[in-house]
């Protein structure tokens, strides 16, 4: 595929997500994290596609390609990890808290 083809997805779908989330009340942050968390997992498992692709692919152009899925996995699962842990943390927030009644 043409790399600027993918470049300009980029760009479009950056562009367009903006504005979507611009217009987001804030009542919706917390299910919205919820999503984004598991759109963060959809970009994991995009960059464990990429380091394995270009691993495959072998020759030495393409360990540049290696260098970056990592580090897009590696950012990817640091993502992952503290957006479910501050979502969890948020969720806690409205559950009601037990009186503990001594008798």
């Amino acid at each position: 595929m043409n790399p600027i083809f993918l470049v300009l997805i980029f760009i479009v779908s950056s562009i367009v997500g903006y504005f979507i989330i611009k217009n987001v009340p804030s009542l919706l942050h917390t299910p919205l994290m919820t999503g984004m968390n598991a759109l963060a997992g959809v970009c994991l498992l995009g960059a464990v596609i990429t380091v394995g692709y270009s691993y495959q692919a072998g020759g030495t152009g393409l360990v540049i390609g290696q260098i970056f899925g990592g580090i897009a996995v590696v950012l990817a699962t640091v993502n992952v990890v503290a957006g479910f842990g501050v979502t969890h943390r948020m969720l806690k927030m409205f559950n009601p808290k037990k009186k503990t009644t001594d008798k």
